[in-house]
């Protein structure tokens, strides 16, 4: 097999087997609407503090699965049950600070666009740099959350893709695979880019995907 044809087949065997992004492991089922790019927002905040990517995942869908699917939700809700409902996911750690920062970004989110990140988006105006320069003004949502963001919408706002951020790009490198994301997005189909880059990120978090994908490539 060519060079090009295994990283292919190492690409291609990671989408099948760990490609599933994160916001559908969450129950987000994505579209360019506003509750779920909203509940991607959440997510990506959830992701980016320093605990397990199942715990985010699960404190994300307690949210969600408590009301708070909107920015209007999130404000009515108290900071109280905004602590309950990460508590239940397992988000211990930084859950008071997490529940303070989750009402005043939604809070924000209403304030600026309506509580439609659409709007955030046409005030870009394709500008990927503007976009994240809005996106760091929301409460709790530092360098790393923007990136998950990002890479989490791109199927919804082509404009993005491909996104394959530093985390992205180390799970490839762990795969053997190219450190740019040019080359690392011919790999794979434009519809498959957000997945892929999940993935990827799994590679890089999780030794035993890289283990598990080459295994099964070489099979």
């Amino acid at each position: 097999m060519s060079p090009r044809g295994g990283q292919r087949g190492l690409a291609h065997t990671l989408l099948e087997r760990h490609g599933e992004t994160f916001a559908a492991q969450s129950g987000i089922r994505l579209r360019n609407t506003p509750q779920p790019l909203y509940q991607v927002l959440v997510l990506a905040g959830l992701l980016s503090a320093r605990i397990r990517a199942s715990v985010a995942v699960a404190s994300a869908r307690a949210l969600f699965d408590a009301g708070m699917r909107t920015p209007r939700r999130m404000t009515e809700a108290t900071w109280q049950q905004r602590v309950d409902a990460l508590g239940e996911g397992g988000y211990r750690r930084y859950d008071e600070r997490t529940a303070t920062q989750l009402g005043d970004g939604a809070a924000l989110l209403l304030d600026a666009y309506g509580g439609d990140l659409r709007r955030m988006r046409e005030e870009a105006d394709g500008d990927t740099d503007a976009l994240r320069r809005a996106l760091r003004k929301v409460p709790g949502l530092g360098p790393a959350g923007c990136d998950i963001f990002l890479r989490e919408v791109q199927g919804v706002w082509p404009e993005l893709a491909p996104y394959l951020d530093a985390k992205a790009v180390q799970g490839a490198e762990r795969l053997g695979l190219p450190g740019e994301a040019r080359k690392l997005a011919r790999l794979v189909g434009p519809d498959d880019a957000a997945a892929f880059a999940s993935g990827l990120v799994r590679a890089a978090l999780d030794r035993s995907v890289v283990d598990d994908v080459q295994e099964a490539a070489d099979a």
